[in-house]
């Protein structure tokens, strides 16, 4: 008699698609209410509370195992090695980068991307080395979060996911899309154990390059929550403009009328 205490592979996928399918569904049911804001506006953080107590959960998660493995990772690993991982990881996320290139209506950053992560992966050894770089192809990083904005998708509420971090309606509503969609890269072509620790190498690697950044942090007098969320929020936009985001109007246009 077989037992039906694990479900089939089928079946698991089937229930994995239909949660990403609701959570979207939430996502962009929010969405639709929020009007485009820049940093320079008031945030929309009516989860504070919520998103301290994630916030405080993250921050002594980090301390205790993320921050370790960081710097460990920094100092057992040599440098060239820790940018060749740097390097991996980036080359296989580029093709996500591109598919949001063309959503975006970047046809000519789209090509060359392209060119980059070929160029990356044969010549660069699977993308161990970046050799585009030095051919004066820059590596650009894009995602369904950035195309939600540049449709015109306002950020939505301020959100601190667990793990992750600072995240906003509109970016879990990319991140949940690029899962439905089954294109995060290592989520697709690996399973099990395997996924784990390339994930974890993946999380530590990137923790290890914001260790510098963290130091502000530790010795600001300043709310750490809060020097995070507008810290977020003015990357966010910074990167949705691909760097020329359009100038703050101080001035009330109702008193320029007087």
């Amino acid at each position: 008699m077989q037992s039906n205490r694990f479900p089939d592979p089928v079946r698991r996928d089937s229930v994995r698609r239909s949660l990403y399918f609701w959570l979207l569904l939430v996502c962009v049911l929010l969405l639709q209410a929020c009007a485009s804001r820049s940093p320079y506006e008031e945030v929309s953080d009516p989860l504070e509370p919520v998103n301290r107590v994630m916030f405080s959960f993250n921050d002594k998660l980090d301390r205790a195992v993320l921050k370790p493995a960081a710097r460990g990772y920094q100092k057992a690993v040599p440098k060239p090695l820790q940018r060749g991982i740097r390097n991996v990881f980036n080359n296989i996320y580029e093709p996500l980068t591109i598919i949001n290139d063309i959503l975006q209506g970047k046809p000519s950053q789209a090509a060359a991307d392209s060119t980059r992560f070929i160029f990356n992966t044969v010549f660069g050894i699977g993308g161990i080395m970046d050799v585009a770089s030095d051919w004066d192809l820059p590596l650009n990083k894009e995602d369904f979060g950035l195309t939600f904005g540049v449709w015109g998708f306002g950020e939505g509420w301020y959100l601190v996911l667990p793990v992750l971090g600072p995240s906003s309606v509109r970016d879990s509503a990319g991140l949940v899309t690029t899962f439905a969609l089954d294109l995060d890269p290592i989520s697709r072509y690996t399973t099990g154990v395997t996924r784990l620790g390339i994930y974890s190498l993946y999380f530590v690697s990137q923790r290890a390059d914001l260790l510098s950044a963290s130091k502000v942090l530790d010795a600001g007098s300043l709310d750490a929550y809060l020097q995070v969320r507008e810290a977020y929020r003015q990357k966010r936009w910074y990167e949705q403009f691909d760097g020329e985001p359009p100038e703050p109007d101080f001035f009330d246009e109702e008193l320029l009328d007087e």
